[in-house]
């Protein structure tokens, strides 16, 4: 049985660990004692003075209650310093656990006399704050020594690289990685490349890859073969226009005079990836991605079905226009 206690606070601007881990408290207290046993208030049912009320409240309930509490990063400090601060001083350890989430950001953060009154009673204050995407390959050779294997420096940035800057899908992905290889393997970008992402993803950067390359044959190819396996046209275009006005960016800087590591230092973006897109940059102009990006906006208004055309025969039409280097 878990040793649980009185209360915790969830709280960062790193909203998918804040969420991780509150489903994993929610889950854990469900098993103990059932879902009916989870209060779990939100929106206008967990202002200070409700959870107060709920705390106060007499339950009939056996065994140990839990109350989860979601929002209180909007709650004012005098608010709570008025009627939550008062009530955990008195909640009866032995009996509940409250636990506080906050989905935190520059200007909601969770109430500082909160802070202190869940420490002040003995719960765990958990913070869950997002890393700067320099510091991501780092965070994943030290997550994967945790996990028994070895990421040498360019494993760790290609994997930021392919999965992107989510650290709870580049912690799936490290799992995956360590029980596939078991513990104690070595890994460098080849072994990363190879593994991390399943068949249909690198089919979609494949595509993205190949419009990028120029090279309409594969483009056609790989949208094709997407499209069979049932991949939306929604999905594909928005991939799409994200990495062409990455590179419309990087190129028109490119083309005003400013020099790799004055880019760089602006870009939240590692530098095996930032290496890769700037050279696709480079090769391909700013003029000839402009034109592209322009194409692709209308293919996303044919994938909303904003279009005569089918849409299969817009995508073609358009990945023969954005593959022609002139």
């Amino acid at each position: 049985m878990t040793a649980w206690l009185p209360a915790y606070l969830i709280h960062g601007d790193d909203h998918d660990r804040v969420a991780e881990r509150r489903s994993r408290l929610k889950a854990t207290a469900e098993a103990e004692v059932g879902a009916e046993g989870v209060e779990h208030l939100d929106g206008d049912d967990a202002t200070p003075a409700a959870i107060a009320d709920t705390l106060s409240a007499m339950t009939l309930g056996l065994g140990r209650r839990f109350v989860l509490v979601d929002g209180v990063e909007r709650w004012k400090d005098e608010e709570v310093a008025a009627r939550i601060v008062p009530v955990l001083k008195v909640l009866d350890r032995e009996t509940t656990t409250v636990a506080f989430v906050a989905m935190e950001d520059k200007k909601l953060q969770a109430p500082a006399p909160l802070a202190a009154a869940v420490e002040k009673i003995g719960g765990a204050i958990v913070l869950e704050a997002a890393l700067k995407a320099r510091d991501l390959p780092r965070w994943a050779k030290e997550r994967a020594e945790q996990l028994g294997i070895e990421l040498d420096g360019a494993g760790a940035q290609a994997l930021v690289a392919q999965v992107g800057e989510r650290r709870v899908r580049l912690e799936r992905e490290l799992e995956k990685l360590a029980l596939e290889y078991g513990p104690g393997a070595r890994l460098s970008t080849s072994e990363v490349e190879g593994a991390v992402a399943d068949a249909a993803e690198q089919q979609v950067w494949g595509l993205v890859d190949s419009i990028m390359a120029g090279d309409r044959q594969a483009a056609v190819a790989s949208y094709l073969a997407l499209r069979a396996q049932g991949e939306a046209l929604a999905r594909l275009t928005g991939v799409l226009q994200s990495r062409m006005r990455v590179a419309l960016e990087l190129a028109r800087r490119l083309e005003a005079g400013e020099d790799r590591s004055q880019i760089q230092r602006s870009v939240r973006m590692a530098p095996y990836q930032f290496d890769r897109r700037l050279n696709e940059a480079r090769d391909v102009g700013a003029t000839t991605l402009a034109a592209a990006v322009d194409r692709i906006a209308r293919l996303e208004l044919a994938a909303r079905g904003d279009s005569t055309l089918d849409q299969d025969t817009e995508a073609i039409r358009v990945i023969g226009a954005v593959t022609t280097r002139r």
